[in-house]
C-alpha cells in the first residue's frame, strides 16, 4: 500500500472497499472500517530526474469502467501548485522538483477517482506525504561577537556569558543537534584554558583561578557551533568570538608616594592650596576603586586645613581654609591618611604606605591694625562745644614680633563735627553737635576712622565710632498753619486749628502751652485762643464782628522741657464775609485781601484803559501796514506791464488818452536786483543766465503808422542783438489807440512787393517745422 520515491517498482495504492453486513434486528448494514493509508515519505533535495513518480492510485472498478483520477490540496492545485501531479488515466503520482524540508515539512493531499462522465466512483482518500530532512544546513550564530565580563578574582565555575547557535535542520535528529566547544583563547594567561563552555546550552564558564584585570583586562574566546551532536567527521560547524572583559575590583589600597611632605602657608590666607600629597593606585582610572580619599587624623585641632581630592591625577591638594596665626602658630605637623571611596575587596589588606605626615609652615606677613571695639559706642548730649574730647580710639598691631608705628586718620564725617589725634586716636570735636542733624539717625552719629601701620607694605584697619547723642531742649516749637481765614461774624464753624511740632525728643516736646500775648491790647480784645490736645489749639473772635481785613495774630507756644522754650508766631487769619455754608464769599475773599471798593473801582479802570491801548496800537499797526502795501515803488502797479496780464475792459479816446512809459520795456543796466529777489519771482524779460541759443536774424520789413513803426524799431533791435529782451518770452501789448494805420498784424510780416520768402524756416529747428510747411511749400501752397 505505501511505495517510496526511490523504489524502481513503486506499489499500489487502492481506494477502500465497502463491506456491509445485513443486521438481524432491523435489516440495517454494518460498513466495514476504512483502510488506513500510512504515509509517503519523500527525501528533501532529491536530484531526480524529475518529474519522479511516487505512488500509484488505482480503483477496483477501473476494470468495469473509465476512470479518471486526480489530487487536490496544497502542492496540486493549492499554493505551492504543481509540486505534484497525478496521471488521470493510469494514477500515477509524480513530484515535479526537489523538496525544501525547511521550507515545507509535509504536505497533505486528497485524491480522487471519477467516470468518463464526472460521477465520483470512488470516496476520496486522503495522503499524507512527509519530506525527509537532509542535513544540509550549518548552525548559524545568533551575533558574530558576543559581549560579557567577568569580576577579577572570580573563582572557578563563575557564569561568564551565554552564546547560541541556531540549525534550520530538523532538531529531533542528528541534523540539527548543535553541540559547542572553544577553539581558542586570547591571551594564554595566566593559563591557556582560563574559560569552558557547555556543550549542550553554550554557557561559558571560570575554569581556573587567578583572573587579574592589572595584568589582563580583556580575552578573546573563539567558540565552535557543530551538527550532528558535534560529530567533525560529519557534522557542519560555524564560529563566533566571545569578548570576555576582566572588570576591576578594589583589591589595590591607594599608597602614597612618599612618607613625608611639606608646604608653606602665609598667615590670614584663606581657600589656598599649601602642599600637593601624591598618589598611585593601580586600580581602573576614575572609578571609586580608584578615587582617592584624605583625611587628616591629627595635627589641626581647630581644623585650619582640609584635603581636596584633584579628580583629574587623585593627587592630594591641601587647603587652608580658615585663616592660621603666625603669632600663635609658626608650624603644623599633620598626619594624613588615604583610602579609596569604594571599600577594599574581601581579604585585601590596607597598605603600609597609606599615611604620610605632612609639615606647613607658616609664613609672618604685616597684618593690619585691629580695633579692639568695632564699632565703639559712646554717649553723649548734643551741644558740646567744639574742642571737646570725646574718647580714644585707638587700634592694636598684631605683629607683635615686628616694631611698628600706627597712625590715625578720617575717613568717613558726614557733618565734619570730629577731629582724631594721629598719634594717639583721640578724638575730639570742631563744632557742636546737634541731635536734630540730617546726619543722626535714630540719634545716632557715625564716623569711621582709618589706622595705618609703617610695615612693608603698608597695612591699614578701619574702625567705626558711633556717637548716642542724648538730646536737650534746645529748639522751640513751631506753629502751623501760616495762614488761615475766618468769618468776619462770630459763630461755632468760624475757628482756626492750630498745630505745634518740636524738632526735640521727648519730654522736651509737648504737651504744648499756646496763649495770646497781652500786647497789643486788641490781640486778645479781639481773638481768643483754646488747646484743644497737647499738640492742638482753636483761634477764634473774641467779638462778635469784625471787618473784613486780613489781621496778623500773634500767638506764643512754649513746649514742656526744663527749663521750657517759647515761640511767638504771626498766623495771617483773613476775615471775610461768608455765605450761609460759613465760606467766604468771592466779593469778601477779595475784601479779606485788604481791597476797599474804591480800590476796586480804580483797578477796573485801569484794566479798561489798558485794554484801549492795545487795541488802538493794533489799528495803527494795520493802517500802516495797510499804507505800506498800497504805496507805489516805481510806477503804478496798473502801468506795470512787467510779467502782467492787462485786461482790455476800458475804451478811451485813442492812442491820445493812453500815458505809457515805455522805458519798462528797456533792459535793465544791472542784475543786482534779480539775485536780490526771492527765489521763485522773476521777470521774464530778464537777461538769462545761461547761454541763450542764436537764432537767424529776422528780415524786416516796412510798415506804415507809428505803432508798426515802433515794433519794427524794437523787432530791428531785437534781430541784431540776440541778447536782448525778451529771451524766448511772450510779449503782451495793451497799447490801443484811434486812427491807427496798422491794419491787420498779419500785415506786418508782408512785404511790399506781396511775395516773402519763408524758406528760412525751415533753418528754426523742429519747433517751426509745421510753420515751415505751411509757408514754404511754393507756389503751388
Amino acid at each position: 500500500m505505501i511505495a517510496r520515491a526511490w523504489d524502481s517498482n513503486p506499489r499500489v495504492i487502492k481506494f477502500p472497499r465497502k463491506h456491509q453486513k445485513s443486521s438481524s434486528a432491523n435489516g440495517l448494514r454494518r460498513q466495514k472500517r476504512d483502510w488506513v493509508i500510512p504515509p509517503i515519505n519523500v527525501p528533501e533535495n532529491s536530484r531526480g530526474p524529475f518529474p519522479q513518480m511516487l505512488v500509484r492510485i488505482r480503483s477496483d472498478q477501473d476494470l468495469e469502467k473509465g476512470i479518471r483520477y486526480s489530487i487536490t490540496g496544497a502542492g496540486a492545485d493549492q499554493p505551492p501548485i504543481d509540486v505534484y501531479n497525478i496521471d488521470p488515466v493510469h494514477g500515477k503520482m509524480f513530484v515535479t522538483r526537489p523538496l525544501d524540508r525547511e521550507e515545507r515539512a509535509s504536505y497533505h493531499l486528497r485524491a480522487h477517482a471519477v467516470d468518463m462522465n464526472g460521477n465520483k466512483v470512488e470516496s476520496p482518500i486522503d495522503l499524507y506525504i512527509y519530506v525527509i530532512d537532509m542535513n544540509d544546513n550549518r548552525p548559524e550564530f545568533q551575533n558574530q561577537v558576543y559581549n560579557g565580563s567577568v569580576a577579577e578574582g572570580s573563582k572557578p565555575g563563575t557564569l561568564v556569558m551565554k552564546v547560541t547557535a541556531n540549525d534550520s535542520d530538523d532538531d529531533t535528529t542528528a541534523n540539527g543537534m548543535v553541540r559547542y566547544r572553544i577553539l581558542s583563547q586570547t591571551p594564554h594567561m595566566p593559563i591557556p584554558n582560563m574559560f569552558t563552555i557547555n556543550s549542550e546550552t553554550g554557557d561559558i564558564f571560570t575554569m581556573a583561578a587567578g583572573l587579574d584585570r592589572e595584568k589582563v583586562s580583556q580575552y578573546i574566546i573563539i567558540v565552535q557551533a557543530t551538527d550532528m551532536e558535534g560529530n567533525l567527521n560529519f557534522g557542519l560547524s560555524n564560529t563566533a568570538t566571545a569578548l570576555i572583559s576582566v572588570t576591576d575590583i578594589n583589591d589595590n589600597p591607594p599608597e602614597l608616594t612618599a612618607r613625608t611632605f611639606s608646604g608653606e602657608v602665609p598667615e590670614n590666607s584663606v581657600n589656598v592650596v599649601v602642599a600637593n600629597l601624591t598618589v598611585i593606585d593601580r586600580d581602573q582610572p576614575h572609578s571609586p576603586n580608584w578615587a582617592a580619599q584624605y583625611r587628616i587624623a591629627s595635627g589641626d585641632p581647630q581644623g585650619h586645613f582640609l584635603i581636596r581630592t584633584n579628580p583629574v591625577n587623585n593627587d592630594g591638594m591641601v587647603t587652608v581654609v580658615k585663616p592660621v596665626d603666625y603669632e600663635q602658630n609658626r608650624a603644623f605637623m599633620l598626619t594624613v591618611i588615604v583610602s579609596n571611596k569604594a571599600p577594599l575587596a574581601s581579604g585585601i589588606q590596607s597598605s603600609l604606605q597609606s599615611s604620610a605626615g605632612v609639615t606647613i609652615s607658616v609664613q609672618d606677613v604685616n597684618e593690619s591694625p585691629v580695633f579692639p571695639t568695632n564699632p565703639k559706642s559712646i554717649r553723649f548730649e548734643e551741644g558740646v562745644p567744639a574742642g571737646t574730647t570725646l574718647t580714644v580710639f585707638a587700634a592694636q598691631d598684631p605683629d607683635l614680633f615686628i616694631q611698628q608705628t600706627v597712625r590715625y586718620s578720617k575717613l568717613s564725617d558726614p557733618a565734619n563735627w570730629l577731629r582724631i589725634n594721629r598719634t594717639n586716636g583721640q578724638i575730639t570735636t570742631m563744632a557742636v553737635l546737634d541731635r536734630e542733624s540730617m546726619y543722626v539717625r535714630n540719634n545716632i552719629y557715625e564716623a569711621t576712622f582709618l589706622a595705618a601701620d609703617n610695615g612693608s607694605p603698608p597695612a591699614s584697619g578701619t574702625g567705626t565710632l558711633q556717637i548716642h547723642l542724648i538730646d536737650v531742649n534746645d529748639n522751640a516749637p513751631v506753629m502751623m498753619p501760616k495762614e488761615a481765614q475766618l468769618c468776619e461774624r462770630a459763630n461755632p464753624r468760624s475757628k482756626v486749628n492750630i498745630t505745634a511740632s518740636d524738632a526735640d525728643a521727648d519730654p522736651h516736646v509737648g504737651p504744648f502751652v499756646f496763649e495770646l500775648p497781652s500786647y497789643p491790647p486788641s490781640i486778645r480784645r479781639n481773638w481768643t485762643i483754646s488747646r484743644i490736645s497737647g499738640d492742638y489749639a482753636q483761634l477764634r473772635l473774641r467779638i462778635p464782628y469784625l471787618d473784613a481785613e486780613v489781621y496778623d495774630v500773634p500767638i506764643i507756644v512754649s513746649d514742656s522741657g526744663n527749663p521750657p522754650l517759647s515761640n511767638r508766631s504771626i498766623i495771617k487769619v483773613k476775615v471775610c464775609p461768608c455765605d450761609d455754608n460759613g465760606d467766604c464769599t468771592t466779593t469778601g475773599a477779595v475784601a479779606a485781601a485788604g481791597l476797599g471798593t474804591g480800590a476796586i473801582i480804580a483797578i477796573l479802570i485801569c484794566i479798561i484803559i489798558l485794554l484801549i491801548l492795545v487795541l488802538v496800537f493794533v489799528m495803527w499797526m494795520k493802517r500802516r501796514e495797510k499804507e505800506r502795501q498800497a504805496k507805489p515803488l516805481l510806477i503804478d502797479p496798473e502801468d506795470d506791464v512787467r510779467d502782467n496780464i492787462l485786461k482790455y475792459d476800458e475804451e478811451g479816446g485813442g492812442e491820445e488818452d493812453q500815458d505809457y512809459d515805455l522805458s519798462q520795456l528797456q533792459q535793465p543796466e544791472s542784475v543786482e536786483h534779480i539775485i536780490s529777489k526771492p527765489v521763485g519771482v522773476r521777470r521774464v524779460d530778464e537777461r538769462p543766465i545761461i547761454a541763450e541759443s542764436q537764432y537767424p536774424v529776422r528780415p524786416s520789413l516796412p510798415h506804415p503808422g507809428d505803432i508798426g513803426d515802433f515794433i519794427n524799431d524794437g523787432l530791428r533791435a531785437a534781430d541784431n542783438d540776440p541778447t536782448a529782451p525778451p529771451y524766448d518770452s511772450l510779449l503782451v501789448f495793451d497799447y490801443e489807440g484811434s486812427g491807427s494805420t496798422a491794419g491787420s498784424v498779419s500785415s506786418l510780416n508782408s512785404s511790399s512787393s506781396g511775395d516773402q520768402d519763408y524758406d528760412y524756416l525751415n533753418d528754426w529747428g523742429p519747433r517751426f517745422k509745421k510753420l515751415a510747411d505751411l509757408y514754404g511749400g511754393g507756389e503751388d501752397d
